[in-house]
């Protein structure tokens, strides 16, 4: 954003990673607005990952397409994008906790109406893409509170936590999930997410409270095209989105076929790559610190993608299981790119450019799952899990930004170099 370029390196601590001091886990959960913004994170993850498990299994029963079912999984993050380029300008107004908890209780809505019985898939899928818009925006608003609720320093911890916590909830949601299908129908499981969706909102009602520094300025629609245009158009945060959103989103779209490539194992991959992702962020934000991250963030995209090949041959489950365990610990790239945008990001606008990052990497998911599940129309299954992962290979290696000063690479006189961590 160029009329608003990041603070100098003197007064801002990000600017120099090396010296961040860490700050550890319980030190943030000592923090009772972290606490209760995490606590209400955690139990929106679960609710989601029951709801999508459900939906997801509901169509295939009903359906057998590869297509509809990747589509119902991950289908929600279309609608993302639609909330970063209209309203999410709302992250960053003046009564965010309201924001947010109007924005859980529109989620509760929506996965309440899913439990609905004989509800068409039609009205499901219309669903689907409503809850994606409220999930982009209070995913916004969420990044922008914990922005203001814990110091610069801890940021990388406090994402690293977040994301561990939703590895570890997805494992359990995934496994839960399965036992519940076998003594619930999927919706009696909508019915459960909708009960842990309550319960998040009301963590979050309790414990978190209005910050005073937001600006005076009505969020709308011309104020979020502008900051989008301001964030677009420096090509050093172009580079950092694209590195984001693009080898992520497709392998996502991998994991998406996992119930068509062996519906009976789906479960465990599943969960297998819930596990490696959190195994991943855990080491890389708690073991490494920010400088070791940077010089990480490219070898992670790569192993984040290359072990999903193996499933053009075809090997038993157990090396594919370890395969993609080993490759979800590649998720943990995030980390240090999201570290580095909020440092070039001005505080009264973080909560918006964290809402846009996200949301377009959820739309990313949900493009790579219907590319994937495209892909397996014609090919089988795990030919278009090694074809997508192969693409994401090519994107990862060709995105890798060049060493090379050069005009507009970065603001305030700072090279580009190592902006997304090479």
């Amino acid at each position: 954003m160029p009329s608003h370029p990041c603070a100098s390196p003197a007064a801002n601590p990000a600017a120099n990673p090396s010296a961040v001091p860490s700050t550890g886990y319980r030190e943030l959960l000592r923090n009772k607005e972290f606490s209760g913004l995490y606590a209400g994170f955690t139990l929106t993850v679960a609710a989601s990952t029951l709801s999508g498990f459900a939906l997801g299994t509901l169509v295939d029963r009903q359906t057998g397409s590869p297509f509809l079912t990747a589509v119902s999984m991950y289908g929600a993050t279309f609608a993302t994008v639609l909330g970063a380029l209209t309203l999410m300008s709302v992250a960053d107004g003046k009564r965010p906790r309201r924001t947010l908890v109007v924005l859980q209780l529109a989620l509760l809505a929506g996965v309440g109406a899913q439990a609905v019985p004989g509800l068409p898939l039609a009205a499901r899928f219309a669903l689907l893409l409503t809850l994606g818009l409220f999930q982009s925006l209070g995913t916004g608003t969420r990044l922008g509170l914990l922005a203001e609720v814990v110091p610069t320093s801890a940021y990388a911890p406090a994402r690293s936590l977040m994301n561990i916590t939703s590895g570890g909830t997805a494992i359990a949601g995934y496994a839960v999930g399965a036992v519940l299908l076998r003594h619930l129908s999927p919706q009696g499981v909508f019915a459960v997410a909708a009960a842990l969706t309550a319960l998040g909102t009301a963590v979050v009602a309790a414990t978190v409270r209005e910050q005073s520094i937001r600006p005076t300025r009505r969020p709308g629609l011309r104020r979020t095209w502008t900051t989008n245009a301001e964030l677009l158009s420096h090509p050093g945060r172009r580079t950092l989105l694209l590195n984001l959103w693009v080898p992520n989103g497709l392998i996502v779209g991998c994991e998406a076929l996992f119930i068509s490539y062996d519906p009976r194992h789906a479960g465990t991959f599943l969960a297998a790559g819930a596990a490696g992702m959190l195994v991943g962020d855990l080491a890389v934000g708690w073991l490494l610190d920010a400088g070791r991250r940077r010089r990480c963030a490219f070898a992670l995209r790569l192993l984040l993608a290359v072990p999903f090949l193996l499933f053009a041959v075809h090997p038993p489950v157990p090396v594919l299981v370890v395969a993609v365990f080993v490759a979800s610990a590649g998720f943990a790239a995030t980390l240090p790119l999201q570290e580095q945008l909020l440092e070039q990001t001005p505080d009264r606008i973080r909560g918006q450019v964290q809402g846009v990052e996200s949301a377009g990497r959820m739309t990313w998911q949900g493009l790579g799952a219907a590319m994937a599940g495209g892909l397996a129309q014609y090919l089988a299954p795990g030919t278009a899990i090694a074809v997508v992962a192969g693409v994401s290979v090519t994107v990862t290696v060709l995105g890798r930004p060049s060493r090379r000063k050069g005009p507009g690479a970065s603001g305030r006189g700072r090279t580009y170099r190592g902006t997304t961590g090479e």
